[in-house]
């Protein structure tokens, strides 16, 4: 849609007829969206849910989709066989802003009948049927997507195939309306913002474009790069073969959040410089030739981004400890010491930059952020900002509708793993857990690491509720309490990665999304046993 961000507000979900929630458990990921989409069920509001495990909200959907992991492409495909097999689609809105219908519709009729489809995902055909239905004839239908359709080796057709039906569908610009990817931590949304991804500018915007190169260089005084910068498994791979030497990880500990542990180990063993920034001694401290103590969101004042594009303030409660200093401090005395001339003073004139060069933020400023967080785009400091994009067209013109391909997982079960592992997040910690496990009240309500299994499955191999089990493939092994839930489905086991005594990211596949690199947390092929 030209716009890497949700196209409405949160409050939206409240206005929505119709709400399809895609690989988000959001009452333990997202709970505060979660309470929203609750609000809006007990309004009437209908709902469709397609996960592998039975989630809670499944239990109050109008329509279920169990879908096998790594299946999510061909869902949503046919769900838009559907909805253009039987003409439900808003054909004034594809005429008036879709560029490409008549080859999108060729290849989802001709790709993806149900009986296919059925096959990938192993729903049947009906429930497909009912849940296309159902969200093409709604007035106002939002789609909420989380991790379980982004940590695929298809991951970004996912998102693609996902936008496809809210276009097909006429459902942008409008209140209770479009798509809603739900961030995996905080301030994802605002560090892609301002430029971290290694193919955009700040602001998404393509340093290939010649404006946008002089409008950089003029604030910058610096020359721009000529070329895409390289993503994270790249550095990896490019470190193992001895063609990447330095790397400077900054409040991401990439020896315990990253896929496939062992190979990541073993990369920043072959780098020749490694400069961790983190506000606790993370896992990659161990690798580090240099560590860097930052000051905690309490300790500085600046803004997060969060995942409805609502850039907030966040005023400095006491000094941060020892040496730690805020990021944006220690970034520009280390430029200084690089030899350039950053004169920044605090984080309120990196804000004021950032309008310079981004329109979308044009009319942010700490100062109005202190009396309220500000969507963006807000153009001036008399624009209000925005709460939902796309009421007056696209910024690329025409939508083009993706051909979404379904690229499988890497792995399958198979006489030697005969399980899947799913990587989930619980409500009681925080991504890797750095921080909520040095809660004592958090810890005392998830003390251990566990992993869910059918009961069925279990008691076929002799484990126990609360038994101690081995999960094992060629990777590696890491050792669990069993947890026997029946929302598990048969072959399949769920667990997180909050415990640095129980590095689930040892088990993860190799497989990386097709686009993005992101890696595949959420198909491994592993075994289970009990110790």
């Amino acid at each position: 849609m030209g716009t890497g961000a949700a196209c409405v507000h949160f409050e939206e979900i409240l206005n929505a007829e119709l709400l399809f929630l895609t690989g988000t458990n959001s009452t333990d990921a997202h709970p505060i969206v979660a309470q929203k989409i609750s609000r809006a069920l007990d309004r009437g509001c209908k709902l469709i849910v397609a996960d592998p495990r039975r989630i809670a909200f499944a239990d109050r959907a109008n329509v279920y989709l169990p879908l096998r992991p790594g299946s999510n492409v061909p869902l949503l495909n046919g769900i838009a066989h559907v909805i253009v097999r039987e003409g439900l689609y808003n054909k004034e809105f594809v005429e008036n802003y879709v560029d490409n219908f008549e080859a999108y519709q060729h290849y989802i009729l001709s790709e993806w009948d149900l009986g296919r489809v059925s096959r990938y995902t192993g729903i049947k055909p009906y429930l497909i049927e009912q849940a296309a239905i159902m969200y093409a004839t709604s007035k106002r239908a939002l789609i909420l997507w989380g991790l379980g359709l982004s940590e695929h080796r298809s991951g970004s057709y996912g998102a693609m195939a996902a936008a496809n039906l809210a276009t097909l569908c006429g459902f942008w610009g409008k209140p209770g309306c479009g798509a809603m990817p739900l961030r995996g931590q905080n301030n994802v949304q605002g560090a892609c913002d301002m430029g971290g991804l290694p193919y955009v500018l700040p602001g998404y915007q393509s340093y290939k474009d010649d404006g946008v190169r002089m409008r950089f260089k003029e604030v910058w005084k610096e020359d721009l790069p000529v070329v895409d910068g390289k993503t994270l498994p790249t550095m990896l791979r490019d470190a193992l073969a001895g063609k990447f030497k330095a790397l400077y990880a900054m409040g991401y500990d990439v020896a315990m959040s990253h896929g496939n542990l062992g190979e990541v180990w073993r990369a920043l063993s072959n780098l020749e410089f490694l400069v961790v920034q983190d506000i606790f001694m993370p896992l990659s401290g161990k690798y580090a030739h240099v560590v860097l103590p930052s000051a905690c969101v309490y300790e500085k004042s600046g803004t997060y981004t969060n995942g409805e594009r609502r850039v907030q303030f966040f005023e400095k409660a006491v000094n941060p400890p020892g040496d730690a200093k805020p990021d944006w401090l220690i970034i520009t005395e280390l430029a200084r010491k690089l030899g350039f001339s950053w004169n920044y003073t605090s984080s309120s004139e990196v804000a004021l930059e950032i309008g310079k060069v981004w329109q979308g933020w044009g009319g942010i400023n700490h100062s109005r952020l202190k009396e309220r967080g500000i969507q963006w785009p807000c153009l001036d400091e008399d624009h209000p900002g925005t709460s939902i994009l796309f009421t007056t067209g696209f910024p690329k013109g025409k939508v083009h509708l993706a051909l979404a391909k379904h690229v499988p997982p890497l792995e399958e079960p198979n006489e030697a793993f005969t399980f899947t592992l799913v990587t989930v997040r619980n409500l009681e910690h925080y991504n890797i857990g750095s921080m909520t496990r040095r809660s004592s009240s958090l810890l005392n309500l998830y003390p251990e690491p566990l992993v869910d299994i059918n009961p069925d499955d279990a008691e076929r191999l002799g484990i126990l509720e609360g038994a101690k089990v081995r999960v094992w493939n060629n990777r590696g092994e890491v050792f669990y309490r069993a947890r026997l839930d029946k929302r598990v489905p048969k072959g399949l086991v769920f667990t997180d990665f909050h415990f640095v005594d129980a590095l689930t990211n040892l088990l993860v596949s190799p497989g990386l999304d097709e686009l993005m690199e992101t890696p595949e947390y959420k198909v491994s092929v592993v075994n289970i046993e009990p110790v």
